[in-house]
């Protein structure tokens, strides 16, 4: 458990504050996140690359919540934006844009357009067409654009296959063997700049090997280009979700500062599970117990629809309660009320036996939690809270009834 969460005569505390105190006053299910650890955690990886010149760009499809986005923007940050949306809400809180990367494999002409006006630091790219269509709308606007060329540099990370984004046959980046042919014909374009190379391979990665692999290609290939001005590692470092060992940017920046040093660039990192996923727990209450066949079963209030990660990539999450009592050890599958065999929080999860109406936490949530949940089974998404010292703000209110049909019409001819 981070230093942030804590057990004291037997309650469960985020910084300052009793988390079963907030049960009172905020309804079940919320997400609590710890504004101290989502510092902390900048301020690390900041840290991390101090011997060079650097930019942090926090990723927020990790968490777009905006009073997250803020605090890290005080801190400094930039923003590395997938979507028009993120770009606005980087925008909206008053990043800097030329701090802002857009990257995405599938950018619209109208989110590449918008990116242009706003003047952002660069696009990464990651075809040949990408780049003609950001010439040709970089032209209508008279502007000369930056771009950087994402690589893949076909590297196994050894992660969830629908994590590994730097291997041969996914659908990210330019091939390695073809930057070169690419570069030269970009070169030529009349509204590019190319001033960047970037690769990310992968998300949850918990070797530096990989990392080594990856960055030494965009090392080599920078050698053989000019007027490259940043490298941009990505992010996708792992971090400790059941004790696991894994290593920290710390030790990411040691092994990789010194060749970077010697190509007088600066460093792009693009870090946002590292940020902000051992920042938060998700509060729930257990609502029945049951068993099937032998098996037990615990019921809560928080199912898929607010986090996803357990039933979509089978992620282990520890969960514990927020007031430890003696009692019977059972081994259960903690579940969900959604109509989905694959509802789950933690499968055969050693606990004690909940009293139907206590709360258990599902630690290290706050990475991709909030920012993949969903209306799904038409269930309202949960609020999000933030605790500073002694003090707690609802940052994000639960959604209502009405929020499920605010945009909808009925039609009368239908």
């Amino acid at each position: 458990m981070t230093s942030n969460f804590y057990y004291r005569d037997n309650e469960l505390y985020c910084e300052g504050v009793k988390v079963s105190g907030i049960t009172k006053s905020v309804k079940t299910p919320f997400y609590l996140y710890s504004k101290k650890g989502i510092i902390d955690n900048y301020r690390d990886i900041d840290a991390a690359f101090g011997q060079v010149p650097h930019l942090v760009c926090y990723a927020l499809k990790a968490n777009s919540n905006l009073n997250i986005c803020r605090i890290l923007a005080r801190e400094g940050s930039g923003a590395d934006v997938v979507s028009g949306g993120e770009l606005y809400k980087a925008l909206y809180l008053g990043i800097n844009s030329r701090k802002i990367v857009f990257d995405g494999v599938g950018k619209t002409e109208s989110e590449i357009a918008y990116g242009i006006k706003r003047e952002i630091l660069l696009f990464n790219v990651e075809s040949e067409r990408e780049i003609e269509v950001i010439n040709e709308i970089a032209k209508g606007f008279k502007r000369v654009v930056s771009i950087g060329l994402r690589i893949n540099p076909d590297v196994h990370a050894n992660v969830h296959p629908y994590d590994a984004t730097g291997i041969g046959i996914s659908k990210f980046g330019i091939p390695f063997e073809d930057a070169i042919n690419v570069y030269e014909k970009a070169k030529k374009l009349d509204n590019i700049k190319i001033v960047g190379l970037h690769a990310h391979i992968g998300s949850q990665i918990k070797k530096l090997e990989p990392f080594i692999k990856s960055i030494s290609k965009l090392v080599s290939l920078c050698e053989k280009l000019d007027g490259i001005k940043y490298i941009d590692i990505g992010g996708g470092l792992g971090i400790s979700y059941n004790d696991e060992k894994v290593p920290t940017y710390k030790e990411l920046a040691q092994l990789i500062t010194p060749p970077l040093k010697k190509l007088n660039v600066t460093v792009l990192i693009e870090p946002g599970r590292t940020v902000v996923g051992n920042s938060a727990i998700l509060v729930t209450k257990d609502l029945y117990l049951k068993k099937m066949n032998g098996k037990n079963f615990v019921v809560v209030d928080a199912g898929m629809s607010d986090f996803l990660r357990p039933g979509l990539y089978r992620a282990s999450h520890k969960i514990m309660p927020l007031k430890k009592v003696r009692g019977e050890k059972i081994i259960a599958g903690v579940v969900g009320p959604i109509c989905e065999s694959g509802d789950f929080l933690g499968d055969n999860v050693e606990i004690t036996k909940p009293d139907v109406g206590s709360y258990l936490a599902v630690k290290d949530t706050g990475a991709y939690g909030f920012s993949m949940a969903s209306n799904y089974n038409s269930r309202c998404r949960p609020p999000e809270i933030i605790v500073d010292k002694e003090d707690f703000f609802v940052v994000r209110e639960r959604e209502t009834y009405e929020d499920l049909t605010r945009k909808e019409k009925v039609i009368r001819e239908l």
